[in-house]
Order: structure tokens, then sequence, then C-alpha cells
């Protein structure tokens, strides 16, 4: 039996707490976190046939924090199928996880750090993930494109591999018949005339920052960062949808934690031409405001203000939660090592671009670019830009923020400064694939 229920005593005074519990369910995983006083002892395994996760708290009592679990799985989460809690024996809670299919879980714990107390963390990842370049693919527009563009796809990565499946790295035909931009009709908008004939399909990641755990700013009105960058980036990426030649990818999709360095990974595994993190701004006088972008810097902050931004960027990891254990530590170091001149130069046109279309709809915070060592920055091969789209502690600006027409506006002009950028800047050809 895997959960029995056992009636026991009051709390010891040395019981561990639990402050909340909570469930960011996603499509590329689902957290689970225990939030909690003092020091947890556990252990855990996995039962398939119907694949099962059980977790044993050890020497805890079941209190009404736990058991609140139960009600905070939402019906159209993709790995939880159902959570039960129970008094195992006098000295044990378990925790099962009736899964929906089999899952790669990570559990680790979290120390505490700014609002958080000590967290319990629990992530069901997918088996066997989806490949993002073939997920991008099949969510084309143009169903000729998409057929195209994937049949291409998967010979080049068959050949490259002996037949052996293998999409990484696998590049689309960009310069195929279907994906030539049509000429601008004569009868087209004024705006339309700014956009770049493009040889080949442009790919722009857009990254709305933090997420899940990691809130990002709080406004004094309640507004949450994290929910004000991805609206915004929902816009942005409906703009670039709608451009000739060009198609854009978020690095999440909804309310959920990305670690920095996976954030850059996203970006380089659909081979995308641009990288835009979506912040909004903070800072300790409510009076500070204006629209700001900034770039990587292998020299230093341009400002002690840029300096003070990108530390506070930087933590995003510490607050949403990263397994320190099963982060690739060595990978991080080579792309903060391979970080070009070449990159940090078109990463300034780009900024340029987007910074004088920012200034038409919303103040500058500064009337540059600015610099700085943005960790989610470091692709060595991206042009990237980290774009503050107005301070959150302004409470002025905090209240546009939250308008979505003011978010619409935001989108427009940084869609439009990144046509700009191509139109001067077209991408690099890539080899056709035969």
């Amino acid at each position: 039996m895997l959960l029995k229920l056992i009636p026991v005593g009051a709390l010891a005074a040395d019981q561990v707490k639990f402050v909340d519990v909570r469930l960011w369910p996603a499509d590329e995983y689902t957290r689970v976190t225990l939030e909690h006083a003092g020091a947890i002892k556990y252990k855990h395994f996995l039962i398939e046939n119907p694949w099962r996760m059980v977790i044993d708290l050890l020497d805890m009592r079941l209190d009404s924090t736990l058991k609140d679990l139960t009600s905070r799985l939402h019906p159209d989460d993709p790995y939880v199928q159902q959570i039960r809690v129970g008094q195992y024996d006098a000295n044990t809670v378990r925790l099962v996880f009736d899964l929906k299919a089999e899952v790669k879980p990570e559990i680790f714990t979290i120390d505490p750090i700014a609002e958080y107390k000590n967290r319990f963390v629990v992530d069901f990842y997918p088996k066997n993930p989806t490949d993002p370049l073939l997920a991008l693919l099949q969510k084309s527009d143009d169903p000729a494109m998409r057929e195209d563009e994937i049949s291409r796809a998967l010979r080049l990565a068959e050949s490259e591999t002996n037949g052996k499946l293998k999409l990484d790295g696998a590049l689309p035909d960009k310069n195929s018949s279907k994906t030539e931009v049509a000429k601008a009709q004569p009868n087209a908008p004024v705006e339309q005339k700014t956009v770049p004939e493009l040889k080949r399909m442009v790919t722009v990641a857009i990254d709305p920052g933090h997420g899940g755990e990691d809130p990002g700013a709080v406004g004094k009105g309640g507004t949450y960062e994290k929910n004000v960058v991805l609206a915004i980036s929902k816009k942005l990426k409906a703009e670039i949808d709608k451009m000739p030649g060009m198609r854009a990818m978020l690095t999440r999709n909804g309310d959920f934690f990305v670690p920095l360095n996976t954030r850059v990974q996203k970006a380089r595994s659909v081979n995308a031409d641009l990288f835009v993190s979506v912040h909004a701004d903070a800072f300790i006088r409510p009076t500070a405001g204006g629209s700001s972008v900034y770039v990587l810097s292998e020299r230093g902050a341009s400002s002690t203000a840029a300096k003070w931004i990108a530390n506070k960027e930087n933590a995003s990891d510490l607050i949403g939660g990263v397994n320190i254990k099963g982060t690739d530590a060595q990978l991080a170091r080579v792309l903060l090592d391979l970080s070009t001149t070449a990159q940090i130069n078109d990463s300034l046109k780009l900024g340029d671009a987007v910074l004088g279309n920012l200034g038409k709809v919303n103040r500058l915070h500064k009337p540059r670019v600015e610099q700085a060592g943005f960790a989610v920055l470091k692709a060595p091969d991206i042009p990237s830009i980290l774009i503050e789209t107005a301070f959150i502690s302004n409470p002025e600006e905090e209240k546009k923020l939250a308008n979505s027409a003011h978010q619409q506006e935001l989108a427009e002009a940084i869609a439009k400064g990144i046509a700009n950028y191509f139109a001067k800047n077209p991408p690099v050809a890539r080899t056709p694939l035969t």
C-alpha cells in the first residue's frame, strides 16, 4: 500500500513548519515547491505500471499546509494526474504523484533567499523532450513552408547521422523558393516599406524575463514583472510572425521559471538570428523611469546603474531555483569565454535600432545603449539585447505597463526596431540544404 492514514499526536516542538506549497505546470516541466522553515530529510522512488513518484518526508507530521498540496493541482498539468498526501507512519509523511507518463524527475533544495525560506523542489521533466527546432517548424503558419522545411531538416539530420535521426543543429532550407519574401504590393501600408526583403527565414528568440518562482520586480500596485513582460513578449512574437520572412520563438510561454543558461541554449537550439530579453526595470527611487536597452560588456559596466541592473537580473537563478548539481557549469564558462567583439558590435547596432523606436512610444531612461555583464546575453554567436521596457517601481509607469494597449505599443516599437536592424544588416546566408 502506497498511502495509508494513521492517527498522530501533537506536533513536536522541533517539527518543520511548512509555509506554502506551490505548483507550476508547463509544457516543458512541472515544478512542485514546498517552502518551509528548517531542514528536511527525505527519500524517494519511482514506480511503473502505472507511473508514480513517491516521496517520503522523514521525521514529519502531516499539517494543513501539506494537505493543501492536493488542491493546487491543475487539471491540465501535462505530467501529474493526481496527488495524494498522507501520514504513512508515525514519523513519515508520504507524497504520491500519479503521473500521466514516464518522467525524468529532479529533486533538490534551495537555501533561503530574498522573501523565500527553505525550499524543497521537485521538477518533473519529460523522458523524451520535444526537439525545439522541429517544434518551431511545425508551428509555421504556411503549410507548404512547414512541410518543405521539416522534410529538409529530417533529410539532413538522417544523412548526417547515417539514418539515425538527430535534429540538434539541423537547419531548414532558408533559400528555398517557398521561403522567398514576396515584394510589397503598390498599395501596401507605408510601414511595410521598411520591412527588409530577406533571402531566408529569420528566427528571433524572445525571452520574457523571470517566471514561476521568480516574480522579478513587483510594483507598489501589485503588478508582477514576470506577468507584464510575458504579455509584451507574446504581443512582440505576434508582430514578428506577421513580418514576411521572419518568425519568433519564446523561451517561456507561461508562468514557469527558466534558468539563464537554458534561455541561451533555447535560442541556439533553434538557430536564432537574434536574442531579445524583455524586462521591466525597478529602482529604489520611485521617480526613476523610462525605457533602456542593454548589451553585453567584456570590459565592465558602462555605468553604475547598468552594473546594478545586471547584478539584479543575474540573481534570477538564485531566486527562481536552479538545480546546481544538474547545471553544466563548464558550458556556462565556455559561453562566457567565447563572447566575441563581433557579437557585441552587432548587438549594439540592434540595440540602437530598438532604442530609437522605443523613444517614440515612451521616454528613454538613457539616450544610448548601455553595457554590462548580463549572463543571459552571453550567447557567443547571436546578437543579443536586454530591454527594460519601463520602471515598474514608478507608479505611473507601472499603470502603463499593466495596460494592454501600451504593451502593444511597446511590442510594435521593438518589432520595428528589429526590422530596421535587418534592413541595414541582412542576415548572413547559410548553406542551402540538398
